[in-house]
């Protein structure tokens, strides 16, 4: 192996928190490693893949950006969405193609947030995509949560429920799919977003992130499974009242909590198609993807 592949290697494993290239790993895929089932999903022919994951673990990010440097090397030009605000997005392109990108990434969706959408894990993905495109792989990466803008936001207004959320973060990730022709688009964001069925809160129906996807090309839905572990995540505290329209930041207990699990496989990640979850006979996610025994990540900058 020549010099600059050794060292991208090297940094890759770093990235993604498994072992570089060729060598072996117990319980997990090398970097850059297409996870066992992924050729069911290329049979389905999806342009959007969304990871439907529980924040705040190393587990999630690696899994994706492990299998977005995977297909990258096979020449399919990928672009990888991410939870982080939309409204930064513009920034984060800028950001992108600088030459002080880890610099200007420490300010743009990590900077002063405890949850587990501005992990170190999070953060070290994204670094580890950014390798891959400065390497010259067809590596892209968007950021789609929220408004991108006032105009949105007063267009997607009449929406029920959490509706106009949701259809933001499809339209803002079916536009960036648009900017190129894209093999696939990996979308990775908090399960509920991930459904591809209408979700009822307190007495309130909308759509889903996934559902609304569905109306740009085709969707594949993956939830995430796993084993006992811990994941970094807020949540109230015993006592704090959750309808308070007053919450503070002292009401949340922001750590590494244990997060209870299964074990109906073992520790090796994998994409399956069996999941059987439905609502009236509609599935509200295509399959899983599991990632075994899961860990905490803190966040980026604490």
């Amino acid at each position: 192996m020549n010099k600059l592949f050794l060292a991208l290697t090297s940094a890759l494993a770093l990235a993604f928190g498994t072992a570089a290239w060729g060598e072996e790993s117990a319980g997990a895929a090398a970097p850059c490693d297409l996870p066992a089932g992924w050729s069911d999903i290329a049979k389905l022919d999806p342009h959007f893949v969304v990871f439907g994951e529980l924040h705040g673990t190393n587990e999630g990010p690696r899994f994706v950006g492990s299998l977005a440097c995977a297909l990258a090397r096979q020449n399919k030009r990928v672009l990888v969405a991410i939870e982080h605000d939309a409204s930064e997005n513009a920034t984060l392109q800028a950001a992108w193609n600088a030459d002080d990108f880890e610099e200007k990434l420490a300010m743009l969706g990590f900077a002063g947030r405890s949850d587990g959408v501005a992990s170190k894990a999070m953060f070290d993905m994204t670094m580890g995509l950014h390798l891959l495109k400065e390497s010259g792989l067809p590596v892209d990466i968007v950021a789609f949560n929220g408004f991108r803008d006032e105009r949105q936001q007063s267009r997607l207004a009449n929406l029920p429920g959490q509706g106009p959320h949701e259809a933001a973060q499809a339209e803002n990730i079916a536009t960036a799919s648009m900017a190129h022709s894209y093999d696939y688009v990996l979308v990775l964001v908090g399960k509920l977003h991930a459904q591809k069925t209408t979700i009822s809160q307190h007495g309130i129906e909308f759509d889903p992130m996934a559902r609304r996807l569905s109306q740009f090309g085709r969707v594949v839905s993956l939830k995430m499974r796993h084993a006992d572990g811990t994941a970094w995540n807020c949540q109230l505290k015993p006592g704090t009242d959750p309808t308070s329209t007053a919450m503070r930041p002292e009401d949340l207990d922001c750590g590494a909590h244990p997060s209870k699990g299964e074990q109906a496989f073992g520790p090796d990640p994998f994409i399956g198609l069996e999941e059987a979850d439905d609502v009236d006979g509609a599935p509200v996610f295509d399959g899983f993807f599991w990632i075994g025994p899961i860990s905490a990540s803190p966040p980026r900058t604490p």
